[in-house]
């Protein structure tokens, strides 16, 4: 079966090994270098609506990479577009994951990216990929990536635990969640009026038993203090 490796500790790279015959799939760009053993080609993976649906769903790629190892065995390293750490996660029947915006790096080819219907508090508010959703099923590892550093939290019965929407990258799918405000006691103004003076925004509470990826840093908002600074410059 392919090796992931997470290789590097500030901005790392994906390091795969694959063996003769074996392939793995990657967002569109990630790749950095491989051997010339290897062969990369673009392709429609699941064909023109799974295309369409995950183009709809998250910020990637129409097309994504398949790396096949065809005349041997090779290396290649992968790099996600935004600078962050890269998570490897294992995919199993049992164990199905759904994806933030741009998380997904790369998985073998036995693990499949289906579309999904998201919550309806999820549909409406960013980081969560609108009325449709990515969700990672099948066996096999996945690669996802986070701006920023990554931590893996286990969400436990009987304790929920809330982090803000933009920090999410990718989550157990069996968990329960919503999306709303943070809690600052009062009804519904008076948390809208904390969300808008604490400059938390949304949030998303999380119950059951499962994992949740996070990063540390908030893309959305870097990416608006950048466009304020090139403004003002």
């Amino acid at each position: 079966m392919p090796t992931f490796t997470v290789t590097g500790d500030i901005d790392p790279f994906l390091h795969v090994h694959l063996c003769k015959n074996e392939k793995i799939f990657c967002e569109s760009g990630a790749m950095v270098m491989m051997e010339d053993t290897l062969q990369l080609k673009g392709k429609m993976r699941g064909g023109l609506g799974r295309a369409l649906l995950r183009r709809m769903a998250t910020e990637e790629s129409f097309f994504q990479q398949e790396i096949a190892a065809t005349t041997g065995d090779g290396d290649f390293l992968l790099s996600p577009a935004l600078p962050g750490s890269i998570e490897l996660l294992t995919v199993s029947p049992s164990c199905a994951y759904t994806l933030a915006d741009g998380s997904f790096v790369a998985a073998e080819s036995s693990v499949t990216l289906n579309s999904r219907l998201n919550s309806l508090g999820g549909s409406f508010f960013g980081g969560t990929g609108g009325f449709i959703i990515m969700e990672a099923r099948g066996s096999g590892q996945l690669a996802v990536s986070g701006f920023g550093a990554i931590f893996t939290l286990d969400v436990q019965p009987e304790r929920d635990i809330v982090i803000d929407n933009h920090h999410a990258v990718a989550w157990s799918s069996q968990l329960h969640y919503e999306i709303g405000m943070p809690q600052a006691g009062g009804g519904f103004l008076t948390g809208l009026v904390n969300s808008v003076t604490s400059g938390e925004g949304l949030v998303i509470r999380f119950r059951g038993q499962g994992k949740v990826v996070i990063c540390s840093r908030n893309r959305a908002l870097f990416n608006a203090q950048h466009a304020n600074a090139t403004a003002l410059s």
